[in-house]
């Protein structure tokens, strides 16, 4: 009887733990929010994910968006000369990281874009402006395939960031 019970005990104690490693193993993004560095136009995402399990150590994450840029030129008096503004886009843009996880989750910061103005130039003597982002299509990916819509999508700003000239 003793040796049944044992055989029991142990057959049950497997499954338990079996079943417990499994639903650890579940990855899922709890958050994942977007914001607009205004310094650089870069879209940056925070997020957490959880249910790493505790045997992984880092995982890989990607941020993928679509993107537009609009650039201008200025002239020395800090005014946008006669013309219209060059707008770059709608084209992909993404980062990707390593993170690493403690206690089966991880969070972080992804960086992606923005998109550059590609061959467009100013006349000499008239600086190059970034002055406006946009993205869309906003998505947080981990290495397992987990996905997350990051929000607020879409999301713009108005930036004036220096990218050349005087």
């Amino acid at each position: 009887m003793r040796r049944i019970a044992f055989v029991l005990i142990t057959a049950v104690t497997t499954v338990v733990m079996g079943a417990t490693a499994a639903l650890a193993d579940s990855p899922h993004f709890l958050f994942a929010t977007n914001s607009i560095n205004t310094s650089t136009g870069a879209l940056n995402t925070a997020f957490k994910e959880a249910g790493l399990g505790t045997g992984t150590t880092s995982v890989g994450i990607t941020l993928t968006a679509d993107a537009t840029a609009t650039y201008q030129c200025y002239n020395k008096a800090g005014n946008k000369p006669q013309g219209v503004p060059k707008s770059v886009g709608p084209a992909g843009v993404s980062g990707s990281a390593n993170f690493p996880v403690r206690h089966g989750q991880t969070t972080g910061t992804l960086v992606a874009g923005p998109l550059s103005q590609g061959d467009f130039s100013c006349p000499p003597g008239q600086p190059l402006f970034l002055d406006a982002v946009s993205y869309s299509n906003t998505f947080v990916t981990d290495q397992f395939g987990t996905t997350i819509h990051a929000t607020p999508d879409p999301i713009s700003a108005f930036v004036h960031v220096k990218i050349s000239g005087p």
